[in-house]
């Protein structure tokens, strides 16, 4: 289900829809997806602005990025005129915040994007797995500053603290067979700070990370990219199977091993 989509994203840069010099510079980055924000970036009083700008930049185009738009939540006044606003445009994925529940994802039944759904409350990590088997959900987000919000944390920083809830959404994501995003890292001037928080989200299975500055998207895309080392260990790996349990440099393989190693090398794309 992953390949539905046709890409697999690694950095996904939030632009608010109402800065269009924000807009005009995400055109020359590197993200592999821009995500113009409707919603918390855009106070309530500039929705309309916002909404006129979105459609302007996405019908001028990015080039050959890869688009998506953040509508406001299910049961948010603003919904409504956001998805109006999505008519007749041409996107790659819809970004839905606060999903408790698959019936919130129903409110975007007539959208014609897969839809990244934002796990952001206790109820929304309760229900992930049903979320993640929606048809209509191509992957899930984990968005982590509301939810330590929602949890009461002291330290809104403390991922340790939300580890139960960051790994719950991997697993239903797997389970589901669609992408899994990590939050976003919000110290934009501490870039040690978020090169150890994407290698970690890295290692706890995300596909990606939600990004809110310009300088975390090429950090972000070398760290969830194979590296050279592991290119050529994939490489390897892939050229010695034959096929059931065998030993290959010091360590037994089968084929869950060489089907891993393929998908590293169809993602480094040098299948």
């Amino acid at each position: 289900m992953m390949n539905d989509i046709g890409f697999a994203p690694r950095s996904l840069l939030y632009v608010p829809g109402s800065n269009a010099r924000a807009l005009e510079k995400a055109k020359a980055l590197s993200a592999d997806l821009v995500i113009i924000d409707l919603e918390d970036a855009v106070p309530a009083d500039r929705k309309a602005e916002a909404r006129s700008a979105m459609r302007a930049a996405v019908e001028a185009g990015f080039g050959d990025k890869k688009v998506a738009v953040r509508v406001n939540a299910t049961g948010h006044g603003a919904q409504a005129d956001d998805l109006a606003a999505l008519a007749g445009l041409t996107l790659d994925a819809v970004v839905l915040p606060k999903v408790d529940s698959p019936q919130d994802v129903r409110a975007l039944d007539a959208v014609p994007f897969p839809i990244f759904a934002m796990i952001e409350t206790p109820t929304g990590v309760f229900n992930a797995q049903s979320i993640a088997a929606d048809a209509h959900v191509a992957g899930l987000i984990a968005g982590l500053n509301d939810l330590s919000y929602e949890l009461k944390l002291p330290d809104a920083m403390d991922r340790g603290a939300m580890a139960l809830s960051i790994q719950m959404i991997v697993l239903a994501a797997r389970a589901g067979q669609i992408f899994c995003f990590d939050g976003v890292y919000n110290a934009i001037d501490d870039g040690d700070g978020f090169a150890a928080e994407a290698v970690e989200g890295h290692r706890l299975g995300f596909d990606g990370k939600t990004l809110i500055h310009p300088s975390q998207v090429d950090p972000c895309n070398a760290i969830f990219s194979p590296s050279e080392r592991d290119i050529a260990a994939a490489q390897a790996l892939v050229a010695a199977a034959t096929g059931g349990a065998q030993r290959h440099e010091g360590r037994m393989i089968e084929d869950m091993h060489v089907a891993a190693a393929r998908a590293l090398l169809e993602r480094a794309g040098r299948a």
